[in-house]
């Protein structure tokens, strides 16, 4: 039995996920089933035998581990005096949210996207600006509509923009053209624009993943890009981020962000478990992402030969897959909860992400692949049960 198909028991750890009654079969929040890799587990190990555990900061041994990363992986280098090191891509966004728009201002977004991002920008008092991707339904494609785009990016009052690359939970890339693009417009119209690469190392095949700050000089000037071990090494607890900004006033606003809600102080195991993830675990990654390839093609299979009133609709990226279940219903969060109480199956319902997300469900593939099948049998049965 490979790594990726042990079965892991997680219910009674405290995890989020699996606190679920004993018949559920949680595959809703983004996280994995899966062991991290041995590299990070060793690193770990040997940071709490060393017993000694005061206050720390990442010094450049980590930030060159973060280079050598995107640079080996994604054949782009950011330099190391362009990051700064932050407790989450989350609380990385709520700050920068903070520090470089005001009360009253547009963040502009793509929805459907990441509910979080909707927390960020209304807990603190800005306006939700949406430029909603659209929605082929024949090609189950989305694009940008960038005449859209501009004229919200051009409301005098938009001085953010927040990107989700790879987009979740649509699990799609965005080429280095529509990047460019995005980021002319932003500046253009003076707008910070704000990228989440959380997922940037979970693509499969082509368009590949193309970081941000990669971009020519004169288009990343006006950039935040974030960036984790999080989603790629399964270590979401690790609560460790870069946040990475060329341009020096900009890096210093979003530093007094991060420092004043006292964001930039690592736990003890994030320093070496970072270093460990983007140093020794490029081939444990290979092997995941062969897993995933392989589940993602057995839901393939799956949906079209036995739930063909489903539409899999994600393209490659992620291990989130997005459902068109439009031909079931047109209230997403009405048949998640359906599902679930028939048959213990939790997804995500996809009008927590807005736009035309009422219509959709996520579903999290990144387990092993019996774990799957038993969710999409459980998925057929509480969708038939739904339709009588």
């Amino acid at each position: 039995m490979g790594e990726f198909d042990q079965l892991i028991p997680r219910r009674g750890t405290d995890s989020i996920k699996w606190h679920v009654k004993s018949n559920e079969l949680p595959m809703w929040i983004a996280d994995m089933d899966f062991k991290t890799a041995p590299a990070i587990l060793k690193a770990m190990r040997e940071k709490v035998d060393f017993g000694v555990f005061g206050y720390e900061e990442p010094q450049a041994d980590y930030y060159k581990a973060v280079a050598h990363w995107y640079e080996t992986e994604h054949h782009a280098r950011p330099e190391t005096n362009w990051m700064l090191y932050c407790t989450g891509v989350v609380p990385a966004i709520s700050a920068v949210v903070q520090r470089i728009s005001n009360v009253g201002d547009n963040v502009v977004v793509q929805a459907p996207v990441y509910d979080i991002f909707y927390h960020s920008i209304e807990n603190n008092g800005r306006h939700v600006l949406s430029s909603d991707l659209v929605y082929d339904q024949q090609a189950h494609t989305y694009a940008i509509d960038f005449k859209d785009l501009e004229t919200k990016l051009a409301d005098p009052v938009s001085t953010l923009m927040i990107l989700c690359n790879p987009h979740n939970p649509i699990g799609k890339v965005w080429s280095r053209d529509e990047l460019i693009q995005i980021s002319s417009l932003c500046q253009k119209h003076h707008v910070i624009l704000l990228s989440d690469e959380i997922h940037g190392d979970l693509m499969f095949g082509e368009p590949a993943y193309t970081p941000l700050f990669s971009l020519p000089d004169a288009l990343i000037q006006h950039t935040i890009t974030t960036v984790s071990p999080s989603k790629s090494f399964n270590v979401a607890a690790l609560h460790a981020a870069t946040v990475i900004v060329p341009n020096e006033n900009l890096r210093e606003s979003v530093s007094r962000g991060i420092n004043n809600d006292e964001l930039g102080e690592p736990n003890l195991l994030a320093i070496p478990a970072t270093i460990a993830a983007y140093t020794q675990s490029s081939d444990w990654l290979q092997a995941l992402k062969a897993k995933l390839v392989e589940n993602r093609q057995f839901v393939a299979q799956f949906i079209e030969t036995r739930i063909p009133e489903v539409q899999l609709v994600s393209e490659n990226a992620t291990y989130l897959l997005w459902f068109d279940v439009s031909q079931v219903t047109d209230d997403a969060e009405k048949l998640t909860v359906f599902i679930r109480e028939q048959t213990g199956l939790f997804l995500s319902a996809g009008t927590v992400y807005r736009g035309n997300g009422c219509y959709f469900l996520r579903m999290n593939i990144a387990c092993p692949t019996n774990m799957v099948e038993d969710g999409l049998n459980r998925l057929k049965q509480g969708i038939e049960a739904f339709k009588k």
